[in-house]
């Protein structure tokens, strides 16, 4: 999945371009790594407690989160020590032996990979141990797509071999380009352009009387994440699926292709997994249960998430004679991609086969675990991870965030033969089979559920890395634990902080309410997280408190998923002298190393209570728009309006009255955001004064016990709706955007589809489970004041 991603400045709904696994918006600034979307969050500031929220101070027994003024001196001289180690010299050969030959699950290189990072991990003092889970991993048996008429056009599905690039040659050992549990199938029928496949589109097409019933749809990356595409194009009655990159998202309308430029060339294809994400990832044939090779496992037939069609990646240069072939009516602007020709939906006359066949197989996947274990508190684990599999050689994805987390756990070790010992255990991980649909990283926080839930207090993940803005996405309870650590990391390029460049960022490129945040708000805010990387099983599964980071903003590119992201790719497009890799080691080993050894864990509840209120603000405008929008088309369908304005010429179908929309009770939601927020603040004031002095070692163990079960309280052993295996209540993707994040997701999908009895019941759950979180926060609180 590469599943790392970009920096938005734009409006969190806004059409995605190719450049990053179909994530990234065309209208913002892009990076590699993670995903931060600056949403036009509305946080309501009428209330006095949201007021003093806004205002909470940053520092409390110190400058350093969760540190009393003594320990926090020794841990800042061990965190300088720490940041001096990282090196550009040793990143750039780590990325150089990793990506020297394709390295998919069940690899050879794979496996020589895996037992690589072990033995690197062993010999800086780790213990460290490969993890093996048997996973059901398609590859192609057959591939073919022709256009049968009304000419005929055979598709190569072939990436060429790049004459300087001798990574790209390693043809016996790469895997063709395909979409992993894609189903089979071999289908000739109409073929139907659907722009982007995302709901509005067939709106769009109902709207003209085109229906995809019988036919073949074409769909173009960008816009949502790729398995969207086949869900709905099956769910419309549509019997196969092909998805191209328009060379408008990453091609030649972007820049130079590679070699010359670092865009998508001609023959380029985007592999990529199109297991059905937003409803569970990891092995389809073990959901809930860890895949060791004696776990129980239902019949492929059975499996849910495996698409019902057979769905085909394939390069602009085999879609342009597609597209080409096609009638009907000429697609509206935005439909328009940059080939030289006239953009149509069709049905026909262009009819085309597609035929696509797997080995369906149960393959080894290597999770390499690495331990620092605890000197007080062996039994609270800091765990952090990126994956080490690639859908080819992968320099960009994933290596350049696992070559990162090679040299924190190199430097850490180094601080070990120094003196220096973690309070906490920290757990490093380096995940296999992520790409297929983060199987590595589900199947083992599966396995190991009972112990994570008992003794995991952070999830930190990275996956890929790029040149430019730091972005941080994940639980709002360590948004200031990210903004501290940002203060101190510098810049590789600007001279000044991690932390000033993003905010500059922000100044320069956002919206209004983003560029005035940036200014006035103390904290840079954190992006809540959808999916498409491994802290999903971790955050949105288990409740562990979990972020994602990465650099990026500078680098575009179209080699994602292709046999160009190369080696060669990397040192000339992207961080070519590795002083992004040197930070990004930088900032998520401090984080790690603050929160092994804080006397009480940072987190910090006042983001956590100010962001909810904002969410809750945006259910209500969601009502209002969809409540609105009914409104209007009743009321124009009465007046006869669409029917005097339609054009005979081009048909269109006038919508259905609908029922208005009712009014929904939002005050338990009011009032659990506001008992979130009295909890948050006491806690900060409590916290300060123990933090200050006088606080034993018996509270702060008990104190720490029952904050990492903060997390878990916003999670629902229920699951969400459809889609149980999914228990966080506040952030989830969505279940039509694939990657894209859906805040508070149960409530805001029901609004959204209209289910109105589904929404007020959802709208409880959340309010119980925030009036819960405050419970616990004041249970905490308790504690800390008894200690007096």
């Amino acid at each position: 999945m590469g599943l790392g991603s970009l920096l938005r400045l734009d409006d969190p709904q806004a059409r995605h371009q190719v450049a990053r696994c179909a994530r990234r918006p065309v209208t913002a600034v892009t990076l590699t790594g993670i995903r931060i979307v600056l949403s036009h969050l509305r946080i309501p500031t009428t209330s006095a407690l949201a007021i003093a929220l806004l205002s909470t101070p940053v520092a409390q027994g110190s400058d350093i989160r969760g540190f009393t003024a003594a320990s926090a001196t020794s841990q800042k001289s061990w965190e300088e020590k720490f940041r001096a180690i990282p090196d550009p010299v040793r990143l750039r050969a780590a990325m150089e032996r990793l990506s020297a030959r394709p390295h998919h699950v069940g690899s050879v290189w794979g496996k020589s990979n895996a037992e690589w990072l072990r033995d690197q991990f062993a010999s800086y003092g780790w213990d460290a141990k490969i993890e093996e889970y048997r996973v059901l991993f398609p590859t192609p048996k057959e591939r073919r797509v022709e256009l049968v008429e009304p000419t005929r056009f055979v598709a190569k599905l072939e990436e060429p071999v790049i004459p300087n690039d001798p990574s790209t040659s390693q043809r016996a050992e790469q895997l063709p380009s395909y979409n992993s549990y894609s189903g089979e199938g071999d289908v000739t029928a109409p073929l139907v352009y659907v722009n982007y496949g995302v709901p509005a589109d067939y709106e769009e097409l109902e709207r003209r009387g085109i229906s995809v019933r019988g036919a073949i749809v074409i769909a173009r990356y960008g816009g949502s994440w790729r398995g969207i595409k086949p869900k709905l194009a099956a769910e419309h009655g549509a019997v196969g699926c092909l998805i191209y990159a328009d060379p408008r998202d990453d091609g030649y309308a972007q820049g130079d292709v590679y070699p010359v430029g670092p865009f998508r060339p001609r023959d380029g294809v985007q592999r990529g997994s199109v297991l059905d994400l937003p409803v569970a990832p990891g092995d389809p044939l073990t959901i809930g249960t860890g895949a060791t090779p004696d776990a129980p496992r239902i019949e492929r037939s059975a499996a849910t998430t495996i698409m019902k069609i057979p769905v085909l990646p394939i390069s602009y240069g085999d879609a342009q004679p597609l597209l080409a072939a096609l009638g009907g009516p000429v697609v509206p602007e935005s439909w328009r991609g940059a080939l030289p020709i006239t953009y149509k939906m069709g049905p026909g006359p262009a009819k085309v086969r597609l035929k696509a066949e797997f080995n369906w197989t149960l393959t080894p996947a290597w999770n390499v675990v690495a331990t620092l274990r605890g000197s007080e508190l062996p039994d609270e684990w800091v765990v952090r991870g990126n994956h080490h599999d690639g859908w080819v050689n992968g320099a960009e994805d994933p290596i350049a965030g696992m070559i990162a987390e090679l040299e924190e756990a190199r430097a850490l070790g180094e601080l070990v033969k120094q003196g220096w010992r973690p309070r906490r255990t920290i757990v490093y991980t380096a995940w296999d089979a992520e790409e297929p649909a983060l199987l590595g990283s589900t199947e083992w926080a599966e396995h190991h559920a009972a112990e994570l839930r008992q003794k995991a207090v952070l999830y930190l993940n990275t996956d890929g890395n790029g040149r430019g803005y730091l972005g941080a996405g994940g639980s709002h309870t360590l948004e200031r634990l990210v903004n501290q650590v940002a203060r101190v990391v510098n810049d590789p390029e600007s001279g000044g902080t991690v932390w000033r460049r993003a905010q500059a960022a922000r100044i320069r490129f956002g919206s209004p309410v983003q560029r005035r945040e940036a200014r006035e708000r103390s904290d840079l805010r954190i992006d809540a997280l959808g999916s498409g990387s491994d802290y999903s099983p971790f955050l949105q599964h288990l409740g562990v408190a979990s972020l994602n980071i990465g650099f990026g903003g500078e680098d575009a590119g179209g080699i994602y998923h292709s046999i160009y992201d190369t080696f060669n790719w990397f040192t000339h497009f992207s961080d070519t002298s590795f002083v992004y890799g040197r930070a990004l080691a930088q900032v998520v080993g401090t984080i790690i190393m603050r929160t092994a050894n804080a006397d009480i864990l940072p987190y910090e509840f006042g983001a956590l209570a100010e962001t909810s209120r904002g969410y809750v603000t945006e259910l209500k405008a969601l009502r209002e728009e969809v409540a609105g929008r009914i409104a209007e088309t009743n009321r124009q369908l009465d007046e006869g309006v669409l029917a005097a304005t339609a054009d005979p010429k081009r048909p269109e179908r006038l919508p259905a009255r609908e029922a208005a929309a009712p009014f929904l009770n939002f005050a338990p939601l009011d009032n659990a955001t506001e008992s979130l927020a009295r909890a948050a603040a006491r806690f900060e004031r409590v916290q300060s004064t123990a933090l200050g002095g006088g606080m034993d070692r018996a509270t702060a163990t008990a104190v720490n016990a029952m904050l990492k079960d903060v997390e878990r309280t916003m999670t629902s052993a229920e699951g969400l709706p459809k889609r149980p295996w999914y228990r966080h209540l506040l952030y989830a993707p969505g279940y039509y955007t694939g990657y894209g994040v859906k805040t508070m997701p149960a409530a805001r999908e029901a609004i959204e589809q209209k289910q109105w009895a589904e929404a007020e019941r959802e709208m409880g759950r959340i309010a119980t489970a925030l009036e819960n979180t405050a419970q616990q926060l004041n249970r905490i609180s308790d504690r800390l004041e008894n200690n007096r």
